[in-house]
């Protein structure tokens, strides 16, 4: 007796919906087009044009990271819109670290059964945080694996290549005096999510219920995505000064600091230069957490440091402002290694 057939479909591969959500993001894509862009979507492969980018002699430089456990948030309540630009940011904000300005982006969207909305909000909002940080979104790949996943859950990687001119590369120069300007965190970005929701079980709180630290619920006010600190970043270096950059994500100012410093430069931090942000005071309050856990775990507060020549901090900083950046003189380059805190963190 002959079986009857089987197809894809059956199997658990929609290669429809695949199509229609390819079809529902190219809008959001060409939205990020950028000189350089040479291929829409749907190719077998993304091209990018160097020379039409404005470059003469580049250097390549190219990151890649996820969201981590904020997606367990974002799945759990629905709230998708704003992790595509945590991708984007996690990966924009490490290439203008090393100098390079983004050029183009690909993501990757894996998922046991496609929704072919879930994933057009989490691309669209890929695309937006492409479009807000100069980068073209060229490509990215959409698996639907079943059985690798359970029922509404996905993951997400980004990959992210920008350029400088040759003899351009960060850190450069960085030298003891040289000032750290601490840039405003939006807050939690993307890092430390596995202690947040400890935290939150802790607390005897759901995501539906009010925010302890603001008029959201506790789901959308943790789920705030990372600001994106390309472009005000890209000014300050255009300034000149600018001898080093820190992307301040998981390990915090304690960990990602002492990466831009030279052998035998630490950094002094003074505490009382900013005020903890509402929602760090609580996690710290409510997990009990003492202040060299909130300063290794978090941004507390600190998305960015730029490391900067004295005799350019006060225009620097004056220009990050206008860039609509939130500015705090955090302390400055020291002799020694690693970081020492001075003041108390409240």
């Amino acid at each position: 007796m002959q079986k009857d057939g089987l197809t894809y479909a059956q199997a658990g591969v929609d290669i429809d919906a695949g199509n229609a959500l390819v079809e529902r993001i190219k809008p959001a894509a060409k939205r990020t087009d950028r000189p350089g862009t040479m291929s829409g979507l749907g190719g077998f492969g993304a091209l990018f044009d160097l020379k039409a980018a404005g470059y003469s002699d580049p250097v390549l430089v190219a990151a890649t990271d996820g969201v981590g456990t904020k997606l367990r948030i974002a799945i759990d309540t629905g709230h998708l819109d704003g992790v595509g630009v945590d991708l984007v940011a996690m990966c924009v904000n490490d290439l203008v670290c090393q100098g390079a300005e983004p050029l183009f982006f690909l993501d990757y969207f894996a998922t046991g059964k496609l929704d072919t909305d879930s994933a057009a909000r989490v691309i669209e909002g890929i695309a937006a945080g492409c479009e807000a940080s100069g980068a073209a979104l060229i490509g990215g790949e959409t698996a639907e694996m079943p059985g690798m996943y359970p029922a509404g859950d996905f993951d997400l990687a980004g990959f992210a290549v920008g350029a400088m001119e040759r003899g351009h590369a960060l850190p450069d120069g960085v030298a003891e005096g040289d000032v750290l300007l601490g840039l405003g965190s939006d807050g939690v970005h993307s890092n430390g999510y596995s202690l947040v929701r400890r935290i939150v079980e802790r607390a005897g709180l759901g995501w539906d219920d009010a925010a302890p630290f603001s008029g959201e619920s506790l789901g959308a006010a943790l789920l705030a995505p990372t600001r994106l600190y390309v472009k005000s970043v890209l000014a300050a270096i255009r300034e000149g000064g600018v001898h080093g950059l820190a992307h301040i994500t998981g390990g915090g100012l304690t960990e990602n600091l002492p990466r831009v410093l030279p052998e035998g430069l630490g950094a002094e931090i003074d505490l009382g230069a900013w005020s903890l942000p509402p929602v760090f005071d609580w996690l710290k309050r409510e997990g009990g957490l003492d202040t060299s856990e909130m300063l290794k775990t978090f941004n507390s507060g600190i998305g960015m440091v730029v490391v900067v020549s004295p005799e350019k901090a006060d225009a620097i900083a004056a220009l990050l402002d206008a860039e609509g950046e939130t500015v705090h003189r955090l302390g400055r380059v020291t002799a020694g290694q690693g970081v020492a805190y001075t003041g108390s963190l409240s």
